[in-house]
């Protein structure tokens, strides 16, 4: 059965990287992604929750997220889901506009989105994020908004709410379509994060909104350039072996046929250079709001402060990160602009 095999590649995966990168480190999250894995059966996902802890050692207070897709909800299914340990939901609305999700090629309409919703609840989640996107293509004016209040009503606990980007190899990289202007789209970013805002939720990270102390921390620790396991078919991770020589970053094959013949092919690990760890850091911790302190910049990298200059300054001058007590973080003009930010330290 190709489900038990995967499960298998994923254990034997996960044994390997144990054993090459030497961790016993305690695992805080466990944030199960990458397509559709809520089709998978409570049985299979038991068999993997159990090898994990078996392997691992696991926080008391360990967070477990299960991405899935409103197609996939059942209410038997989900509340099993909830009985082996998962904790945690996140849901891939997009939009609560079914003529905007079928541009968008989702195969869920919004009746169904908003009934994954109510069988979340009902199961008993009561920490579950819901995925939206703006700046799609036939939106109208309005269209947003009115799918950010129904989010709210929904009583998620938090909202990842972002612009939809024309990655690589993809249909709408290859046949762009047409997208709202600049100022619409930042416009619809504003009215919306007030909308937010009103409704209680913080805005931690550039894209990811929560109600008080709901922040996912599984993101968190991937923001605050922390280190994570990645296991599956092109899945990726973070391993610190040595800062700032060593600091990996492993990854998968992307086939999941190849993974299943075997789990290590076509995998590797790069090695982050020396000259662009600066920039690496500091591209996680400024999406985050409460931004970096140097303590952690000299922990994390191994580097000496002096290395963030002479951008650090620049963009102190400049009104784009200001020092609020120990930390180092985006002023709203900054955080507008990340990416001129950024620039800034480029070697």
């Amino acid at each position: 059965m190709p489900e038990t095999a995967y499960i298998d590649a994923l254990l034997n995966d996960l044994d390997a990287d144990l054993e090459r990168y030497a961790i016993n480190r305690r695992i805080e999250t466990i944030f199960i992604g990458g397509g559709t894995p809520s089709l998978f059966s409570p049985e299979s996902l038991v068999r993997l929750l159990e090898g994990i802890r078996h392997r691992a050692i696991l926080a008391k207070d360990l967070e477990i997220t299960l991405e899935a897709n409103p197609g996939t909800f059942e209410s038997s299914k989900f509340a099993e889901f909830k009985s082996i340990g998962i904790n945690r939901l996140s849901i891939g609305i997009q939009s609560f506009h079914d003529d905007l999700l079928t541009k968008l090629g989702r195969v869920h309409n919004s009746g169904e989105a908003i009934k994954a919703v109510e069988i979340a609840h009902q199961a008993g989640f009561d920490n579950f994020n819901l995925d939206l996107m703006f700046g799609l293509p036939g939106a109208k004016s309005g269209d947003s908004e009115t799918d950010i209040q129904t989010a709210i009503q929904l009583k998620p606990t938090h909202i990842s709410y972002y612009q939809l980007t024309l990655e690589p190899n993809t249909l709408f990289h290859k046949y762009p379509p047409k997208l709202p202007d600049d100022e619409t789209v930042f416009t619809t970013q504003l009215n919306c994060q007030g909308l937010l805002a009103n409704a209680g939720y913080q805005q931690y990270e550039i894209s990811a909104y929560s109600q008080p102390k709901r922040e996912c921390k599984h993101n968190v620790n991937y923001w605050q350039f922390g280190d994570y396991v990645g296991i599956g078919a092109g899945a990726h991770g973070k391993i610190s072996m040595e800062v700032p020589n060593r600091i990996l970053r492993p990854f998968k094959t992307k086939s999941p046929e190849l993974y299943l013949q075997n789990p290590f092919a076509n995998g590797g690990e790069q090695e982050i250079d020396l000259q662009e760890l600066p920039l690496e850091y500091l591209m996680n911790q400024l999406r985050l709001r409460r931004g970096f302190t140097i303590h952690d910049y000299q922990a994390k990298t191994g580097l000496d402060p002096s290395t963030l200059e002479p951008g650090l300054t620049m963009c102190l001058n400049q009104d784009l990160i200001e020092l609020t007590g120990n930390h180092y973080r985006c002023t709203e003009k900054g955080w507008n602009f990340l990416d001129t930010v950024l620039q800034s330290f480029l070697v």
